[in-house]
């Protein structure tokens, strides 16, 4: 964080984790990984700062004990691999955490949730008192009830939105790659991009939508060509 000072003097930061970084086929959940990453999240409350995180990784955490090989296809199985996933990851959280004294808080959202008023200013007073009480809030989509038709898309767009519902000061999106490429990297040299002002310094730049390991959804495309 020494490198950027706007986020490392930032007091209240919004964290997001995507599936591929906390799961692995076909175990499902990978705990060490989440542990790993609570570590690092109780450092940021050690050092006084108020910390929202946003997690995928419901569909994800379902597979195994669903017996499923890979993120479903059909809308159904997805939500029901959602309903038993989503226990299994707040509850890893939940025990994890307990172990650095920091209680969490689960907030489920859905787009509808975040464009209709008055349930935006009900999850901006929920989030805003669970901070307030010393919880840590951990927002997810609710992916159990979400159709397509009124889904956020990928949960870096969720939280963004949950960065300004929440009014924080610095977004965090960790990702299993480094940054933005002008080009694929894997599939030969690739310069890593340090920093983008404006959409328009991504003009020229060829950006790809990844699945990394099949549990996985977004990509550096979604998350630029959207502002």
């Amino acid at each position: 964080m020494s490198a950027r000072p706007e986020i490392a003097k930032a007091q209240r930061v919004v964290v997001k984790v995507g599936s591929s970084s906390l799961t692995t086929l076909p175990g499902g959940l990978d705990e060490e990984r989440l542990a790993a990453l609570v570590d690092v999240l109780a450092g940021l409350r050690a050092a006084g700062r108020e910390v929202v995180l946003v997690s995928s990784g419901a569909i994800a955490a379902g597979l195994a004990p669903l017996g499923l090989a890979g993120r479903p296809r059909d809308l159904a199985t997805a939500q029901a691999a959602a309903s038993v996933g989503q226990l299994r990851l707040v509850q890893s959280y939940a025990d994890v955490f307990a172990g650095h004294g920091i209680t969490v808080g689960q907030v489920l959202l859905t787009a509808d949730d975040l464009t209709r008023r008055s349930h935006y200013r009900n999850a901006e007073r929920t989030l805003e008192r669970l901070l307030a009480l010393g919880a840590l809030p951990i927002v997810n989509e609710n992916d159990t009830v979400a159709t397509e038709e009124i889904r956020f898309g990928d949960n870096d767009r969720l939280a963004a939105l949950v960065a300004h519902v929440a009014r924080a000061e610095a977004l965090l999106l960790l990702s299993d790659v480094d940054g933005v490429y002008d080009g694929d990297p894997r599939r030969g040299p690739a310069r890593l991009i340090d920093t983008i002002s404006d959409p328009a310094e991504l003009d020229a730049v060829t950006l790809g939508t990844a699945r990394r390991n099949g549990v996985g959804t977004g990509g550096m495309a979604p998350r630029w060509r959207r502002r």
